[in-house]
Formats: structure tokens, sequence, C-alpha cells
């Protein structure tokens, strides 16, 4: 089966999972296969993980698509994703949102994916490398929602502190072995918690998460 062929029937079984059709039209138009390494890119478009590198993954479509659903991202929102990893999923958001920061603890991949999203033109996304003395990106806070395409041991504070009121913040919580994904709603009558299902990811290292 060619890349194309692939990538049709991906996105026809993503189609009857996801119900938010912007997620689904705005991953259609990020060219995956350019944010995996070469030797990855028959299998760009299966849907599971992929190695990129320095121990770190590409995500699975489908939970990338759920999570970017789950964060109900508006065309005029200001968003924080906090491990670019490939760039792939600050991409996506970039194809929803007015405006993507995305943070990455490997410098490597900070640097790559900052050179794939400017090759592609994504000017309204932003990379920087993260601090490992904190969590998130304070300068361009607050936002509007925060993706954490990584694992954490509760809920960070230090996150939700950057989020605006009402804002969104998706995050997998649990074990660095097993986690459960999970939305908050910062309110000011107390922060409303969904929890969406179980995920595996690398665990998220910084402040209020995980040591090395």
């Amino acid at each position: 089966m060619d890349l194309e062929a692939r990538k049709t029937k991906l996105f026809k079984h993503l189609s009857w999972e996801i119900r938010d059709k912007r997620v689904i039209e705005a991953m259609k138009r990020v060219p995956r296969e350019l944010f995996v390494p070469p030797a990855q890119r028959d299998f760009a478009y299966d849907d599971r993980p992929l190695a990129i590198g320095h121990g770190q993954t590409i995500s699975q479509p489908f939970i990338v698509a759920m999570m970017i659903e789950a964060l109900d991202v508006k065309e005029s929102d200001k968003i924080l994703e906090v491990g670019a990893g490939s760039g792939y999923v600050a991409a996506i958001l970039g194809e929803l949102a007015n405006k993507v920061v995305t943070v990455e603890i490997v410098p490597e991949l900070a640097d790559r994916a900052a050179s794939v999203l400017s090759e592609l033109g994504y000017t309204n996304v932003d990379v920087h490398l993260a601090s490992r003395s904190t969590l998130g990106w304070m300068a361009d806070a607050p936002y509007d929602a925060i993706l954490v395409s990584a694992g954490a041991p509760s809920v960070p504070q230090l996150l939700l502190a950057q989020l605006k009121w009402h804002g969104r913040l998706v995050i997998p919580v649990g074990s660095r072995w097993q986690q459960e994904l999970t939305k908050v709603t910062r309110l000011p009558e107390g922060d409303l918690v969904e929890r969406l299902g179980a995920c595996y990811f690398v665990p998220l290292i910084g402040k209020g998460a995980w040591n090395e």
C-alpha cells in the first residue's frame, strides 16, 4: 500500500471516531511524513506512534485527534503545547488557532521541529527550548488552551496558572507507564476535571512533574 492509500485509510478511520471534522481536515493538511525520520516515512499514516529519536515518539494519530478535539480550539485562540517533539501537533494546532507556542526539552528535536515548521510556512507557530527548572512558557501567558504531549504524575499547578479563566488544559496524568488523558477547565468557582481514557506518553520532565 502506498503512502497516499495509507493516508486515505487512516482518515477514513479517524472520521468514524472524531466528531469535530475541523480537526480531521486540519490533520489532512499537515504532511505527517515530513515530521518523522526518513526510515519511518512509509509508516507515517499508520495509526500508531513512531520513534523520532532521543527516546521520544510522534504520537498515534487517533490520540492526537482526540486530544485536539478535547481542547476545543477556536480560531482566535493562543495555545501552548508542552512537548513539541517532532512539531507535528504544533502544525495541526497552527491550522486551527491564531497563535501557537510550543516548547521542547531536547535541543535537537526543538531545532528540527522549528526547521520543518518554518519550511512548511507556519508563521503562527513559535518553538522554544524548554527549561528544566519550570514548565510551560510564561513569557506568552496567559493562554486560551494548553496541550501537554507528555505524561505527568498530577495536574501541574504551574500550567494551570498559565491559563486564562475558562481556559482548557489537556494532559496525560498517571504513572510513568500508564496515564489517563485528563481535561481541566479553569473556572473561578473551581476547576472542572474530565477523564477521557487511558493512554501512554513519555514522561513530562520539569518542576511540578517528573525528575529525570
